[in-house]
């Protein structure tokens, strides 16, 4: 029963449709609902929701069944950054594994955290490393709101 509630929540994930894709998630059990990849859809699920209090519930629960899952602070971090936590959110990426200084999104994140924060000098260092990392976080600087301060520095 379990195996199929999880694929078709991930099915609904696919298709949008987080209250779906909850429903069929409370029907896993209750030993699997603590399975790390199962905790990890479920932050996916209730990010895509915009259920930010919630998915950092569930990115703290998966930091403490799997203190290595990247995601669980990558996506803990933004869920802290939309409840205007953003502080927290930088200091919670920078608590995370060696490991996540080789993503760009974890550079890309700490520059617009650091950009909110009013820290110019450190968003662009971080901003760089993403860039550098992966050439497509230039095209999404260019939209994101969250880095107004650092903007035109970025185009140089």
């Amino acid at each position: 029963m379990s195996e199929r509630a999880i694929l078709a929540a991930q099915g609904y994930l696919e298709l949008g449709m987080a209250e779906e894709a909850l429903a069929e998630l409370a029907s896993v059990s209750a030993p699997e609902s603590m399975d790390p990849d199962v905790v990890e859809l479920r932050l996916h699920v209730l990010m895509q929701a915009k259920r930010w209090d919630e998915a950092l519930v569930a990115a703290e629960e998966l930091l403490r069944i799997s203190p290595s899952a990247l995601p669980a602070y990558i996506h803990g971090a933004f869920a802290l950054h939309e409840l205007c936590r953003t502080a927290e959110a930088r200091d919670l990426l920078l608590k995370g594994p060696e490991s996540l200084r080789n993503d760009p999104t974890f550079h890309y994140n700490i520059g617009c955290y650091e950009a909110v924060l009013g820290n110019r000098e450190a968003a662009l260092r971080s901003l760089r490393q993403s860039f550098d990392l992966d050439a497509a976080y230039r095209d999404f600087a260019r939209r994101d709101p969250d880095l107004a301060l650092v903007r035109k520095d970025l185009e140089e």
